[in-house]
């Protein structure tokens, strides 16, 4: 079996590699709350991440990782009410089979949502914040996960900004891969404008959202906003489609953005066709950070392990 890779030595590598510019880390000094986990995942999405792997391991002793194997697709029944068995409810929570549970994911998991709640709550101080976290969180939905995603931290910024204030915010999704978890949570909404640029879903992961036409519902109409592109696209074609975001932005009348941060848009990630070249990275965070709104960066994909510690810490170079 292949590995995943969404494997640790990332966040070592973005470590060391953000060290050695002079950055310093901190640790939460507490968990997320409740309530704000709650704001943006159902109670019993919740119950099921933090039981899956005590069940499962009952259920399939031995095993190294927890994965889906039946999903309530169009023709069976996803009822309101969770099936009881485990091995239901690893399809029924899930919308892809490249994303196993294992012991530690529901830890790592919260770990990363008090890491975003923090950076919220450093954002409104120092005006900008980083995140850093595995496993990564825009795919996941309020219900499900994939894509290596099981807690929204983008969103939990989002709910965490809120709940310090902020009444207007934007999602400026910068990851390869279309934000669809966020989307689907902020669809709805008139006061979260979420934005993702990302490669084509006609052809790239995660396929069935993150189209042009899908611009948000009800009260939220006009407040979402996809720009999907082909695959071999460059920085120099990538930034018109970022131009339009950031003034999307100024639009809105956003108090506070988070910004999902993919580096998998560099040429020689593994599973990514974009040809973004390492000072590409710079510039993206120079042009993000001239919107001077109060910031959270969320760590996202990027796979391409010999190039991930300099494309991140490019793109802080620019952004501070």
């Amino acid at each position: 079996m292949r590995r995943s890779f969404e494997c640790p030595e990332r966040l070592d590598i973005i470590m060391q590699a953000l060290a050695a510019d002079g950055h310093k880390f901190d640790e939460p000094s507490a968990p997320c709350s409740t309530s704000i986990l709650q704001a943006v995942h159902s109670t019993d999405y919740l119950q099921f991440l933090e039981t899956a792997w005590s069940q499962w391991s009952l259920e399939h002793p031995g095993t190294s990782d927890a994965l889906g194997f039946t999903w309530p697709v169009p023709g069976l029944r996803r009822r309101a009410v969770p099936p009881k068995h485990i091995d239901a409810l690893m399809g029924y929570y899930s919308f892809c089979v490249d994303t196993g549970v294992n012991a530690g994911t529901w830890q790592a998991s919260v770990a990363g949502a008090a890491c975003a709640h923090a950076a919220a709550q450093a954002a409104l101080v120092e005006g900008k914040a980083f995140a850093l976290t595995r496993p990564p969180g825009h795919h996941a939905h309020a219900d499900m996960y994939g894509g290596y995603c099981f807690v929204n931290n983008a969103a939990i910024a989002v709910e965490s900004f809120r709940a310090l204030g902020a009444k207007r915010i934007a999602v400026l999704d910068i990851d390869y891969h279309h934000g669809n978890g966020t989307q689907a949570i902020y669809y709805g909404s008139d006061d979260v404008l979420t934005i993702s640029l990302h490669a084509d879903p006609d052809m790239e992961f995660p396929y069935f959202l993150g189209f042009a036409d899908e611009t948000g519902i009800g009260v939220g109409a006009g407040k979402n906003l996809n720009i999907p592109m082909p695959f071999g696209t460059d920085y120099a074609a990538w930034s018109v489609g970022l131009n339009k975001a950031l003034r999307a932005v100024e639009t809105h009348g956003a108090e506070a953005l988070v910004v999902p941060l993919g580096v998998d848009t560099h040429h020689s990630d593994p599973i990514s066709q974009f040809r973004f070249e390492t000072e590409d990275f710079g510039r993206m965070g120079q042009a993000i950070a001239a919107l001077k709104r109060p910031t959270v960066v969320t760590m996202e994909g990027g796979y391409a392990t010999a190039a991930l510690g300099q494309n991140v810490a490019q793109f802080f170079h620019g952004f501070l």
